[in-house]
């Protein structure tokens, strides 16, 4: 092989590599990878502390992460993070979560409880949760998801503790008022029972 042949063939071989590069950088998996160490790989997380975002909707994961950004959302690490990304980051890191499949998970509930979730949850959040929470409408999927994550969040919704929307803020804060505080629990139980073997529950 001459030398003139011989770089061109190392040329085409560098072109290809950063084709190769370029495409998989393009669809967000690169990007992500700071993700995955807690929220599991195609987000699926493993902890229950954290939740899983495989599926999630992609204007609510763009939204999440600007507020981190901006310190208007409660967080430990996330704020870091979020600050190293740009816009067009968030917007690629949500494409790529939202192709993803929603894995939810296997926990113990309690039944009694999940039994008045499910009232709870027709009251005062199947509006804008729709079908016992798999699918939504620009928000969160809640079937499935880890019952901890949940519960915590939900205090914090309640507590005034991480801003949510009015008329939201207004349903949870109804829904303590009339049925008390453990209410919040059994919403929890529900959704923590609403698991389904095989489930694509990216939002619409």
């Amino acid at each position: 092989m001459t030398i003139y042949k011989a770089t061109q063939y190392a040329l085409l071989l560098i072109g290809g590599l950063m084709l190769n590069i370029t495409t998989w950088a393009d669809d967000g998996s690169m990007l992500v990878g700071n993700c995955v160490g807690c929220h599991g790989p195609k987000g699926a997380s493993l902890g229950p502390a954290t939740p899983s975002i495989g599926g999630m909707n992609a204007f609510t994961f763009i939204k999440a992460m600007e507020e981190f950004r901006d310190d208007e959302r409660p967080s430990t690490i996330m704020r870091y993070i979020a600050k190293a990304y740009t816009d067009e980051d968030f917007q690629m890191m949500a494409d790529y979560f939202a192709k993803q499949v929603f894995v939810p998970h296997q926990q113990a509930v309690n039944a009694e409880r999940a039994e008045r979730g499910a009232k709870r949850h027709q009251t005062y959040c199947e509006k804008c949760h729709t079908e016992s929470a798999y699918r939504v409408q620009g928000s969160t999927i809640l079937a499935g998801q880890w019952m901890p994550y949940l519960q915590f969040t939900l205090n914090d919704f309640y507590t005034g503790t991480r801003d949510i929307p009015k008329n939201m803020q207004n349903n949870v804060q109804n829904m303590v008022k009339a049925h008390g505080i453990e209410s919040l629990n059994d919403v929890t139980h529900f959704y923590g029972s609403q698991v389904k073997s095989k489930c694509n529950c990216s939002a619409p």
